[in-house]
């Protein structure tokens, strides 16, 4: 397999669903590897409000009232 279609398997779920059965075999791990979170992981993540407006607060956030003045 080039260099070029592996790069796109690893990109493209729709290129790599009409691969065959060897070419997924032979296929290289992806650099970044596997994450596999937790239920209760993505739960707390899920839960928590987190904003990058340095003049948004928790609270402005979750009242959803403008953060950012005018």
């Amino acid at each position: 397999m080039k260099e070029v279609d592996v790069v796109r398997a690893w990109k493209d779920p729709l290129y790599r669903s009409h691969l065959t059965a060897e070419d997924l075999d032979r296929l290289p791990g992806h650099p970044s590897g596997l994450i596999e979170l937790q239920d209760d992981q993505l739960k707390s993540i899920s839960a928590a409000a987190f904003t990058t407006a340095p003049t948004c607060t928790e609270y402005t956030f979750v009242n959803y009232r403008r953060c950012c003045p005018k």
